[in-house]
Parts: C-alpha cells; sequence; structure tokens
C-alpha cells in the first residue's frame, strides 16, 4: 500500500508540475514574462518554472490590493469571517494537491506537509472564529463621549520562507485579513506553488485584489514590496541577516510596522531525573530531522547533565542513525532533503569547523546521496561542543544537534541564554519546580516543559532578542494587525 501511494503522489506531482503555472491576477496586472526554474531537491531536478516578477509586477500587485481594501475594510466583521470559513474549507478539498506541491518544493517529507495544511486550515477557522473579538472601548475622559476602534492597515506584505511554504501563506495571512488588511504574498523563490495554487482557490472566493502572491527569483521583488508606499505592515518568516535588512529597508522608505520571526539556536536542558529514553526521544524530535532540521524554532542544542551524557549521546546517535534518508513523497523517509546545494556545502563546512575546534562527531557529519539523487546530508549528532564554538553559537539550518555538557544548573541556564537568539527553548525535569524555575530564566519567547517542537492555536509563537519582533497564532496577531482610533464626540 504505501508503494502505491508514493506511485500514486508522484504521478500527481508530474500532473501538477505539467501545468503552466499561471495563478489570477487582480484587475490591472500584467503577467510577468520572465520565468525561473524550480527544482526538486529530492532529485536535484528542475520540475517547472515560475514566473519571474520584477518591481512593475510588485507596483501593479500592490496598487490593486490597495484599491480592494475600502470593500473589504467595511464589509461587515461576519461577512468576512464567512468567506475564510469558506476558504478554509476549499483548502482542505485541495488538502493533497498542497501537500504534494511543497513537499517537491522545499523537500518537507509529504506527511510533515500535509499536517502543515492541516494547521493552515485550522488557523484560518480560528482568526475567523475570533474576529469579532476586535472590540473598541469608550473612555470617561470629559463629559464628552470618547471611544476608540481598531482600524486595519491597509496593505500588508508577507514575506514567507521556504520550510514551511504553505502554513505560512495562508496561516499568517489569516489574521491579517480577518482584521481588514488586503494581503501580498511573497512565496519563497525555491518552493512557490502552493501558494499559487491558493491563489487559485482564493479567487473563486475572495473579492478581485484581497489576496495575491507577488513571486520573483531574488531579491528585487522581496525588497520592492518592503519598500512599496502602500505597504505599511510587513511580516516576514527568514534569516536574522534578511530580517535587519527588512527593518532597514522598511525605514527608509517610510515609518512602517514590521514584525519578524527570525531564527534560533535553541537549547533543550535536560535534568538526571528525566528517563534517559525519554530525553533521547526528545532531543531527536525536537531537531527537526525530518526536514533535514531546517525550522528556526529546532531545539539544535542539547544540555545534559555530565554524568549522564555519554549514555544520552549515545541513545541520541543510535535514533539518529536509524532515520531512512529518502524522497519528500516517501512515508518511509525519515528525514528529506536540505532546500539547495548550497545550503548542503554550508552545513558540511559548519560541521567540518565543529571538528577543527575539537568536538567529535558520534552519528553523520558527512554528505549522503540516497539513490534518489538530490540535495542530502546525514543526520548528524557532534558531542564535546562547548558554548565558544561556532557550532554552539550560529544556526546551522541543517540536520545537526550539538551536545554541551554541565555539571551545575547555572551553568546550563548561562549556556542557553549565551547567544543572541531567543526563539524557543525546552526543559526536561520530572520535579516540576525545578523545571518551572528555569524556564522563567530562559531568555526565549515560547518555552516547552517536558515536550518539544509542537505548536498549539492560540498560544502565542514569537522570539526576542535576535529571533524576532512580535507574536502570531493568537489574540495577540490579530491586534497586531489593526491600528488603535480615538475618536471624541463633544455633547
Amino acid at each position: 500500500m504505501a508503494g502505491t501511494l508514493e506511485d500514486a503522489r508522484h504521478q500527481r506531482a508530474a500532473e501538477l508540475m505539467a501545468r503552466t503555472w499561471e495563478h489570477p491576477v487582480p484587475p490591472g496586472v500584467e503577467r510577468p514574462t520572465g520565468r525561473y526554474n524550480l527544482l526538486d531537491p529530492s532529485t536535484g531536478q528542475v520540475t517547472t518554472s515560475a514566473p519571474d516578477g520584477t518591481f512593475a509586477t510588485v507596483d501593479a500587485v500592490v496598487n490593486a490590493a490597495s484599491a480592494a481594501v475600502p470593500a473589504w475594510r467595511d464589509l461587515p466583521i461576519l461577512e468576512r469571517a464567512a468567506l475564510l470559513n469558506r476558504l478554509a474549507e476549499a483548502v482542505a478539498d485541495h488538502a493533497e494537491d498542497f501537500a504534494i506541491l511543497d513537499a517537491m518544493g522545499s523537500g518537507g517529507p509529504y506527511t510533515d506537509m500535509r499536517r502543515d495544511v492541516d494547521t493552515a486550515v485550522r488557523g484560518l477557522r480560528y482568526f475567523a472564529g475570533i474576529g469579532p473579538t476586535l472590540l473598541g472601548e469608550t473612555i470617561p475622559a470629559s463629559s464628552n463621549l470618547h471611544f476608540t476602534e481598531r482600524v486595519p492597515f491597509g496593505v500588508v506584505a508577507k514575506i514567507v520562507a521556504f520550510n514551511h511554504p504553505f502554513l505560512f501563506s495562508l496561516a499568517k495571512s489569516a489574521a491579517a485579513l480577518m482584521a481588514g488588511n488586503t494581503v501580498v504574498v511573497k512565496p519563497p523563490e525555491r518552493a512557490p506553488l502552493s501558494a499559487l495554487l491558493l491563489a487559485r482557490v482564493a479567487a473563486d472566493i475572495l473579492p478581485p485584489g484581497v489576496f495575491a502572491p507577488v513571486l520573483g527569483d531574488g531579491p528585487e521583488v522581496p525588497r520592492a514590496l518592503v519598500r512599496h508606499p502602500e505597504v505599511r505592515r510587513i511580516s516576514f518568516v527568514g534569516s536574522v541577516r534578511t530580517g535587519r535588512m527588512i527593518q532597514e529597508d522598511a525605514a527608509r522608505s517610510g515609518v512602517k510596522t514590521v514584525t519578524l520571526e527570525l531564527g534560533g539556536k535553541n537549547a533543550l536542558i535536560a535534568f538526571d531525573d528525566t528517563a534517559l529514553e525519554i530525553i533521547a526521544d526528545a532531543a531527536v524530535r525536537g531537531m527537526n530531522y525530518s526536514w533535514a532540521g531546517q525550522s528556526c524554532g529546532s531545539t539544535s542544542r542539547l544540555l545534559v547533565p555530565e554524568t549522564i551524557a555519554d549514555e544520552v549521546t549515545a541513545l541520541v546517535a543510535a535514533k539518529v542513525n536509524s532515520l531512512t534518508l529518502g524522497h519528500a513523497l516517501n512515508d518511509a523517509t525519515g528525514q528529506g532533503p536540505l532546500i539547495s546545494a548550497e545550503q548542503v556545502d554550508r552545513v558540511d563546512e559548519m560541521v567540518t569547523t565543529a571538528r577543527a575546534e575539537g568536538a567529535r562527531v558520534v552519528a553523520g557529519g558527512h554528505r549522503a546521496e540516497p539513490t534518489t539523487g538530490g540535495f542530502f546530508y546525514a543526520p548528524t549528532v557532534i558531542d564535546h561542543v562547548t558554548p565558544e564554538m561556532e557550532i554552539a553559537r550560529t544556526e546551522v539550518f541543517g540536520p545537526v544537534l550539538s551536545v554541551l555538557r554541565w555539571s551545575d544548573p547555572d551553568e546550563a541556564i548561562a549556556i542557553a541564554n549565551s547567544v543572541g537568539y531567543g526563539l524557543t527553548a525546552a526543559v526536561f525535569a520530572r520535579d516540576i519546580q525545578t523545571a518551572l524555575r528555569t524556564a522563567r530564566r530562559l531568555d526565549a519567547g515560547f518555552v516547552w516543559v517536558n515536550g518539544v517542537s509542537q505548536h498549539f492555536t492560540g498560544v502565542p509563537y514569537g522570539g526576542v532578542k535576535d529571533s524576532g519582533i512580535g507574536r502570531d497564532n493568537a489574540l495577540e496577531e490579530l491586534y497586531s494587525y489593526t491600528q488603535t482610533k480615538a475618536t471624541t464626540i463633544y455633547l
């Protein structure tokens, strides 16, 4: 059955890739004439091509989105919610295709990409449900009537990372749309097709210009989007370097509100009152090996007491060595490919540096070449990493777990907080007081206690320090796409 399912997915992928990948465009927008090739990271082979936009493309799409703002903003909020719920139903009907396109574009295993679609649908329904909570206030400041309203920004730009193309394109647009904004999405250049299919699905439900993707291979399109004068609200998921460039570009072109979900060098601190098997399982799950560690939330630093470090590391290495590398459409795949050959080179260079600095590779540590071809690096565990090493301080964005040893809880917390990132962290301890005391002292925006990797709709997610600004997935996100407008009526 598994082989039959994989064969069916490959057949459907071939059908999807054979399409001319155009999408509905807003009124007055001309399609780009240029195109660029897309690769399947699992094979390294060209699958199809995508439209290559320009500054003029961005300008036309944003202007169309701006023209659509008044009608969308003024639509009664329950009617907006009804349309978003209709969109959620339509997306669910196309879930298999969205997952296949993301697996073929990003290399994330099909099963993970399928869960991404379900998560996106759940998020869309969540924001449609809480939309009516966008409440203003009356203020007894004088004998006159003072009240506030929550009003949308207008055009919102969403710049999306390659590791969760569909999830980020839809789920991270939901709050902005519900709040009355129109949205222009820049999908990842290497995995844009699920966003184009989403635009096709949305075109039958949402008014023209309310939701539109704009594609481009290179920096021209996203920079034009960030700098456009009609774009006053920007959201980006990606690297710290690019996030800082977006902040700079936005500031040069206007006073804009920017939220960022950036990198992480996240710590999992394990205490010795926890079963070793539980620690090892959590370390592997938290590293997100299935999509080759390409997740900003991965707990890529395992901090364990010296007294149990040898045993835990051996268990982790055994689990990692059992992972099967393979094509993203195969359910048996335990780890998919990296996004590109360049990323494989970067991971290998960082592992080589770690060896030179004195760390010891206990699993993986080399390029991998499965029968499919493609961009693979063996799932890797590096022991005897010290806090000053590059591998302990820099986000790899690949399948590399670093093991750091500690002898005192204060030392563990100091190591965890010693990096410039602060996205996630995890604590494993049977003693709940120890766990909570440790969690409170960690510089992270999202902490798991006796768990890893899972996100929950309604629970805010985001980072501190260089890991970002703002929170997603919750009521706070909905309000962040509005501005407070105060009115006084003299009586």
